[in-house]
Protein backbone atom coordinates (compact mmCIF):
# COMPACT_ATOMS: atom_id res chain seq x y z
CA UNK A 1 0.00 0.00 0.00
CA UNK A 2 1.55 3.51 -1.03
CA UNK A 3 2.75 5.79 1.66
CA UNK A 4 -0.11 8.60 2.22
CA UNK A 5 2.37 11.62 0.63
CA UNK A 6 0.43 14.38 2.58
CA UNK A 7 0.27 12.45 5.69
CA UNK A 8 4.14 12.86 5.06
CA UNK A 9 4.47 16.00 4.38
CA UNK A 10 2.33 17.08 7.89
CA UNK A 11 4.75 14.95 10.00
CA UNK A 12 7.71 16.89 8.45
CA UNK A 13 5.92 20.06 9.07
CA UNK A 14 5.81 18.67 12.68
CA UNK A 15 9.32 17.87 12.92
CA UNK A 16 10.28 21.84 11.62
CA UNK A 17 7.51 22.97 14.22
CA UNK A 18 8.77 21.47 17.24
CA UNK A 19 11.88 21.86 16.56
CA UNK A 20 11.36 25.88 16.53
CA UNK A 21 9.57 24.91 20.20
CA UNK A 22 12.30 23.50 21.35
CA UNK A 23 14.59 26.07 20.14
CA UNK A 24 12.31 28.67 21.55
CA UNK A 25 11.68 27.17 25.09
CA UNK A 26 15.62 26.69 26.01
CA UNK A 27 16.08 29.95 25.29
CA UNK A 28 13.58 30.85 28.05
CA UNK A 29 14.49 27.43 30.15
CA UNK A 30 15.69 29.04 33.17
CA UNK A 31 12.07 30.01 33.84
CA UNK A 32 9.67 27.87 35.88
CA UNK A 33 8.68 24.46 34.22
CA UNK A 34 5.28 25.42 34.82
CA UNK A 35 5.45 29.27 33.50
CA UNK A 36 6.87 27.99 30.22
CA UNK A 37 4.19 24.92 29.86
CA UNK A 38 1.84 28.13 30.82
CA UNK A 39 2.36 30.18 28.04
CA UNK A 40 3.40 27.45 25.36
CA UNK A 41 -0.56 26.42 26.13
CA UNK A 42 -1.95 29.91 25.59
CA UNK A 43 -1.25 30.35 22.18
CA UNK A 44 -2.11 26.94 20.83
CA UNK A 45 -5.34 26.46 23.38
CA UNK A 46 -6.53 29.97 21.66
CA UNK A 47 -6.00 28.96 18.34
CA UNK A 48 -7.51 25.76 18.53
CA UNK A 49 -10.70 27.37 20.23
CA UNK A 50 -10.92 30.01 17.31
CA UNK A 51 -10.85 27.38 14.90
CA UNK A 52 -12.96 24.80 16.67
CA UNK A 53 -15.77 27.76 16.50
CA UNK A 54 -15.17 28.44 12.91
CA UNK A 55 -15.74 25.14 11.90
CA UNK A 56 -18.33 24.58 14.39
CA UNK A 57 -17.10 21.22 15.82
CA UNK A 58 -17.78 20.40 19.12
CA UNK A 59 -14.98 20.78 21.67
CA UNK A 60 -16.62 17.59 24.34
CA UNK A 61 -16.06 14.87 21.56
CA UNK A 62 -17.48 11.25 22.29
CA UNK A 63 -14.15 9.36 23.10
CA UNK A 64 -13.66 11.49 26.96
CA UNK A 65 -12.16 9.44 29.28
CA UNK A 66 -9.44 8.19 26.28
CA UNK A 67 -9.66 11.97 25.52
CA UNK A 68 -8.96 13.25 28.93
CA UNK A 69 -6.34 10.45 29.75
CA UNK A 70 -4.26 11.56 26.87
CA UNK A 71 -4.08 15.13 27.62
CA UNK A 72 -3.21 13.85 31.11
CA UNK A 73 -0.47 11.98 29.70
CA UNK A 74 0.67 14.45 27.50
CA UNK A 75 1.12 17.09 29.90
CA UNK A 76 3.04 15.06 32.03
CA UNK A 77 5.81 14.12 29.35
CA UNK A 78 5.87 18.08 28.37
CA UNK A 79 6.60 19.02 31.80
CA UNK A 80 9.48 16.17 32.49
CA UNK A 81 11.15 17.25 28.83
CA UNK A 82 10.80 21.37 29.62
CA UNK A 83 12.11 20.44 32.93
CA UNK A 84 15.02 18.11 31.55
CA UNK A 85 15.82 20.99 28.94
CA UNK A 86 17.04 23.11 32.01
CA UNK A 87 20.33 20.64 32.82
CA UNK A 88 20.52 18.77 28.98
CA UNK A 89 21.64 20.46 25.36
CA UNK A 90 18.37 20.59 23.54
CA UNK A 91 19.49 18.33 20.67
CA UNK A 92 20.84 15.74 23.41
CA UNK A 93 17.19 16.20 25.10
CA UNK A 94 15.72 15.57 21.72
CA UNK A 95 17.28 13.11 20.59
CA UNK A 96 16.95 10.90 24.08
CA UNK A 97 13.22 11.75 23.67
CA UNK A 98 12.91 9.67 20.53
CA UNK A 99 13.10 6.45 22.62
CA UNK A 100 9.36 6.82 22.50
CA UNK A 101 8.40 4.70 19.45
CA UNK A 102 10.14 1.90 21.58
CA UNK A 103 8.48 2.51 24.79
CA UNK A 104 5.61 2.66 22.31
CA UNK A 105 6.11 -1.04 21.11
CA UNK A 106 6.91 -2.40 24.63
CA UNK A 107 3.35 -0.44 25.84
CA UNK A 108 1.65 -2.38 22.77
CA UNK A 109 2.52 -5.40 23.88
CA UNK A 110 1.04 -4.70 27.72
CA UNK A 111 -1.92 -3.13 26.42
CA UNK A 112 -2.62 -4.34 23.19
CA UNK A 113 -1.39 -7.90 23.36
CA UNK A 114 0.76 -6.93 20.10
CA UNK A 115 3.67 -9.89 19.86
CA UNK A 116 7.28 -8.52 19.67
CA UNK A 117 10.08 -10.60 17.79
CA UNK A 118 12.81 -11.71 18.68
CA UNK A 119 15.47 -8.90 16.59
CA UNK A 120 12.93 -6.25 18.14
CA UNK A 121 14.20 -7.56 21.66
CA UNK A 122 17.71 -6.74 20.11
CA UNK A 123 16.92 -3.54 18.56
CA UNK A 124 15.29 -2.52 22.10
CA UNK A 125 19.00 -3.45 23.65
CA UNK A 126 21.04 -1.36 20.49
CA UNK A 127 18.88 1.91 22.04
CA UNK A 128 19.17 1.94 25.93
CA UNK A 129 23.01 1.12 25.13
CA UNK A 130 22.81 4.17 22.86
CA UNK A 131 21.30 5.79 25.93
CA UNK A 132 24.05 4.34 28.26
CA UNK A 133 26.46 5.74 25.42
CA UNK A 134 25.40 8.98 25.61
CA UNK A 135 24.78 8.98 29.66
CA UNK A 136 28.39 7.92 29.94
CA UNK A 137 30.63 10.10 27.31
CA UNK A 138 28.31 13.59 27.56
CA UNK A 139 29.35 15.58 30.28
CA UNK A 140 26.51 18.53 29.89
CA UNK A 141 23.80 15.49 30.54
CA UNK A 142 23.39 14.51 34.26
CA UNK A 143 21.33 11.70 35.52
CA UNK A 144 18.24 13.52 36.56
CA UNK A 145 17.74 15.32 32.89
CA UNK A 146 18.21 12.17 31.89
CA UNK A 147 15.70 9.90 33.59
CA UNK A 148 13.20 13.14 33.27
CA UNK A 149 13.55 12.96 29.67
CA UNK A 150 13.22 8.93 29.25
CA UNK A 151 10.19 9.23 31.42
CA UNK A 152 9.09 12.12 29.01
CA UNK A 153 9.62 9.71 26.22
CA UNK A 154 7.84 6.75 27.68
CA UNK A 155 4.80 9.26 28.26
CA UNK A 156 5.01 10.17 24.33
CA UNK A 157 4.84 6.36 23.54
CA UNK A 158 1.85 6.20 25.65
CA UNK A 159 0.04 8.92 24.07
CA UNK A 160 1.12 7.62 20.17
CA UNK A 161 -1.29 4.42 22.14
CA UNK A 162 -3.85 6.10 22.76
CA UNK A 163 -4.21 8.75 19.88
CA UNK A 164 -4.55 5.34 17.46
CA UNK A 165 -7.20 4.06 19.87
CA UNK A 166 -8.98 7.36 19.51
CA UNK A 167 -8.27 6.92 15.81
CA UNK A 168 -10.48 9.64 13.16
CA UNK A 169 -13.63 8.96 15.69
CA UNK A 170 -12.92 12.60 17.32
CA UNK A 171 -11.40 15.72 14.68
CA UNK A 172 -7.90 16.31 15.65
CA UNK A 173 -8.46 19.50 16.94
CA UNK A 174 -11.09 17.88 19.68
CA UNK A 175 -7.97 15.65 20.74
CA UNK A 176 -5.64 19.23 20.94
CA UNK A 177 -8.12 21.13 22.66
CA UNK A 178 -8.27 18.53 25.41
CA UNK A 179 -4.47 18.65 25.51
CA UNK A 180 -4.20 22.18 25.88
CA UNK A 181 -6.88 22.63 27.95
CA UNK A 182 -5.51 20.44 30.49
CA UNK A 183 -2.16 21.88 30.02
CA UNK A 184 -3.50 25.57 30.24
CA UNK A 185 -5.67 24.66 33.47
CA UNK A 186 -3.16 22.76 35.77
CA UNK A 187 0.29 24.64 34.83
CA UNK A 188 -2.02 28.04 35.56
CA UNK A 189 -2.80 26.63 39.07
CA UNK A 190 1.23 25.93 39.44
CA UNK A 191 2.19 29.04 38.05
CA UNK A 192 -0.09 31.50 40.68
CA UNK A 193 1.75 29.98 43.40
CA UNK A 194 5.44 30.51 41.27
CA UNK A 195 5.37 33.14 38.91
CA UNK A 196 8.73 34.68 37.54
CA UNK A 197 7.74 37.76 35.32
CA UNK A 198 9.47 37.62 31.38
CA UNK A 199 11.60 40.42 30.49
CA UNK A 200 11.81 41.95 26.75
CA UNK A 201 12.35 39.18 24.38
CA UNK A 202 11.72 36.59 26.53
CA UNK A 203 7.82 37.17 25.83
CA UNK A 204 8.42 37.28 22.01
CA UNK A 205 10.18 33.64 23.01
CA UNK A 206 7.16 31.88 25.31
CA UNK A 207 4.44 33.28 23.34
CA UNK A 208 5.98 32.06 19.74
CA UNK A 209 6.60 28.88 21.26
CA UNK A 210 2.84 28.69 21.53
CA UNK A 211 2.06 29.17 18.09
CA UNK A 212 5.10 26.89 16.75
CA UNK A 213 3.74 24.45 19.37
CA UNK A 214 0.28 24.43 17.72
CA UNK A 215 1.56 23.63 14.71
CA UNK A 216 3.82 20.80 15.29
CA UNK A 217 0.55 19.87 17.26
CA UNK A 218 -2.45 20.11 14.72
CA UNK A 219 0.04 18.38 12.00
CA UNK A 220 1.13 15.47 13.78
CA UNK A 221 -2.25 14.80 15.26
CA UNK A 222 -3.36 14.84 11.36
CA UNK A 223 -0.83 12.65 9.98
CA UNK A 224 -1.35 10.03 13.16
CA UNK A 225 -4.84 10.34 12.00
CA UNK A 226 -4.51 9.39 8.16
CA UNK A 227 -1.64 7.22 8.49
CA UNK A 228 -0.43 4.39 10.36
CA UNK A 229 1.97 5.44 13.02
CA UNK A 230 4.91 2.65 12.08
CA UNK A 231 4.53 4.08 8.48
CA UNK A 232 5.08 7.50 9.52
CA UNK A 233 7.34 7.86 12.13
CA UNK A 234 10.50 7.57 10.37
CA UNK A 235 10.04 10.89 8.76
CA UNK A 236 9.54 12.40 12.51
CA UNK A 237 13.38 11.79 12.65
CA UNK A 238 14.14 14.88 11.07
CA UNK A 239 13.19 16.52 13.95
CA UNK A 240 16.12 15.34 15.70
CA UNK A 241 18.75 16.68 12.78
CA UNK A 242 17.11 19.90 12.85
CA UNK A 243 17.11 20.49 16.40
CA UNK A 244 20.37 19.46 16.50
CA UNK A 245 21.54 21.90 14.04
CA UNK A 246 19.89 24.80 15.22
CA UNK A 247 21.42 24.25 18.77
CA UNK A 248 24.80 24.24 17.25
CA UNK A 249 23.62 27.39 15.44
CA UNK A 250 21.99 29.22 18.46
CA UNK A 251 23.96 28.07 21.16
CA UNK A 252 27.15 26.62 20.72
CA UNK A 253 26.16 23.18 21.30
CA UNK A 254 28.42 20.05 19.99
CA UNK A 255 28.08 15.85 19.93
CA UNK A 256 31.88 14.07 20.85
CA UNK A 257 32.29 11.14 18.91
CA UNK A 258 31.33 8.74 21.17
CA UNK A 259 27.59 11.09 22.05
CA UNK A 260 26.98 10.68 18.08
CA UNK A 261 27.59 7.15 18.09
CA UNK A 262 24.81 6.64 20.99
CA UNK A 263 22.37 8.97 18.92
CA UNK A 264 23.02 6.93 16.16
CA UNK A 265 21.95 3.95 18.38
CA UNK A 266 18.94 5.19 18.76
CA UNK A 267 18.45 5.87 15.95
CA UNK A 268 18.99 3.13 14.02
CA UNK A 269 17.59 1.02 16.56
CA UNK A 270 13.84 2.69 16.68
CA UNK A 271 14.02 2.58 12.54
CA UNK A 272 14.75 -0.94 12.12
CA UNK A 273 12.23 -1.56 14.71
CA UNK A 274 10.02 0.68 12.79
CA UNK A 275 10.44 -1.19 9.35
CA UNK A 276 10.22 -4.91 10.97
CA UNK A 277 6.67 -3.88 12.52
CA UNK A 278 5.50 -1.97 8.70
CA UNK A 279 6.87 -5.72 7.06
CA UNK A 280 4.59 -7.29 9.48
Amino acid sequence: MPINKKAVSYILIASLAFSAMNILIKQVSHLPTFELIFFRSIGTLSLVWFLLLKNKIPALGSKRPILFLRALVGVTSLALYFWALKSIPVGTATSLRYMSPIFASILAVLLLKEKIKSIQWLLFFIAFLGVLIIKGFHLEVNTLGLIAVLLSAFFVGLVFVLIRKIGTTDHYLVIIFYFMFAAFAISGIATMYHYVPPKGMEWVYLLSSGVAGFIGQLTMTQALQMEETNTIIPFKYSEIIFTLFAGWVFFGETQNLYTSLGIGCIIIAVLGNTFIKMRS
